[in-house]
């Protein structure tokens, strides 16, 4: 341990305990824990108050000791991560305001930056015509009745078995399967509308696989907005199962998988299809006042309100519903949802989530309740493959939890036949 720096050597910028203890995945004591075991030395902080640690050192003992700390906001693992911070209401990509990057930046381009922390402005996908045609001959086969995360999850296996390299886990080449995974799955979708040229922004390409009526610019806005916000929000339950994959050092389209496997519950990815139905309602009935009322007299959640991660408004919420006052013919819908909202506040203090900015896009463009969903899974599928890209930088099956044994105690004796 070394208490004061060297005279006349110029320090490099250095960590405070709470920095180095973030970047450990650990609580501040262990962070000092590590220094009197030697694990770690320290320089006393200017002023005497606190530590300071170097930037390296601390990485290092990052990669050697892979220790994860319960984390303060109830869950079981810490990891980790340079992609996305939520704090304050307010969340950032690689420590950009996110909302900052979807009101200016493409989809593509957003997550661009969140891959490789450089926007390539105009960035674009293209799907391999060879795998798109494999998607879409798999996507036909299924029953009438499938829905669109059905077709999804069908359409990253097909394009997984036409690309022979899956294996291959470098950057580049989880990047390059990335681009071209992400429009597949776009184009494998049965087209409603006039069909587009599967060229372009991806917002346009998805367009008439969400709804029969035509694009106009100032909705196709809040879809390419949509999309953008929607690609990443830290470690969400598909996000996790995303990087358990990627800790097997399973291939970018398993990873893929496995997050579309998790996002399909109703409390996650298919969330907006409830708050869909009841705005829906709301706008028909003319009023929110007895759909909420409805909801409260069965001890029914209203759809659509409240975030764990957010005490006021969900920022990405916020941001949709600006840009949607800009869509004439979302002006019912908007106002419903506002409605749900002030009804609402008078039994629980609960705010707008996205889910509901999502159903105001969906009910008021014609859209099936699905369609949400459909944005959210093809949105996320970048921030699965960002953090897959993490995952793998990191030692292999690492999450590996401990199961606590509730069953009998052995020996028992054979069951009986």
């Amino acid at each position: 341990m070394t208490d004061q720096p060297e005279p006349g050597v110029p320090a490099p910028p250095r960590l405070t305990t709470r920095e180095a203890a973030e970047l450990l995945g650990v609580k501040p004591e262990t962070v000092y824990a590590y220094v009197s075991r030697g694990q770690l030395s320290s320089v006393r902080a200017a002023g005497g108050r606190g530590s300071t640690f170097d930037a390296d050192e601390v990485r290092a003992l990052a990669r050697r000791s892979g220790r994860r700390e319960p984390s303060p906001a109830g869950g079981d693992l810490v990891f980790r991560t340079g992609i996305t911070l939520i704090e304050q209401d307010r969340y950032y990509f690689r420590g950009v305001d996110a909302t900052e990057l979807a009101l200016r930046h493409s989809y593509e381009e957003v997550a661009e930056w969140l891959w490789t922390g450089e926007l390539r402005s105009g960035a674009r996908f293209t799907a391999p015509a060879g795998t798109l045609a494999a998607a879409r001959r798999t996507v036909d086969a299924l029953p009438p009745h499938s829905g669109a995360t059905d077709r999804l999850r069908v359409a990253v296996t097909a394009a997984a078995a036409t690309d022979p390299l899956r294996f291959d886990l470098s950057p580049g080449a989880v990047l390059s399967s990335a681009r071209s995974l992400i429009p597949t799955l776009v184009g494998a979708l049965p087209v409603l509308g006039a069909p587009e040229a599967d060229q372009g922004p991806l917002a346009r390409q998805l367009w008439p696989r969400l709804t029969a009526r035509p694009a106009d610019a100032p909705a196709l806005a809040v879809l390419d907005a949509a999309l953008a916000l929607l690609i990443d929000h830290d470690l969400a339950a598909s996000t996790l199962a995303a990087r358990v994959a990627a800790s097997a050092h399973a291939h970018p389209y398993a990873v893929v998988s496995a997050g579309l496997g998790v996002l399909e519950g109703p409390l996650h990815g298919a969330a907006s299809g409830l708050a869909h139905r009841m705005l829906q309602e709301a706008v028909d009935r003319g009023s929110a006042v007895p759909v909420v009322a409805d909801h409260l007299r069965t001890r029914r959640r209203v759809p659509g309100l409240g975030h764990r991660l957010y005490r006021g408004e969900d920022p990405r919420a916020r941001t949709l519903f600006a840009l949607l006052e800009d869509v004439p013919q979302a002006a019912g819908a908007l106002a419903a949802a506002r409605e749900v909202v002030s009804t609402t506040a008078r039994h629980a203090p609960l705010h707008a989530n996205i889910d509901l900015a999502l159903a105001v896009l969906s009910v008021s463009c014609g859209m099936a309740a699905e369609a949400g969903e459909t944005v959210f899974a093809v949105s996320r599928t970048a921030g699965w493959i960002a953090h897959a890209l993490e995952e793998y930088g990191e030692r292999p099956l690492r999450i590996r939890p401990s199961g606590q044994y509730t069953g009998p105690r052995p020996p028992q004796p054979l069951p009986a036949p």
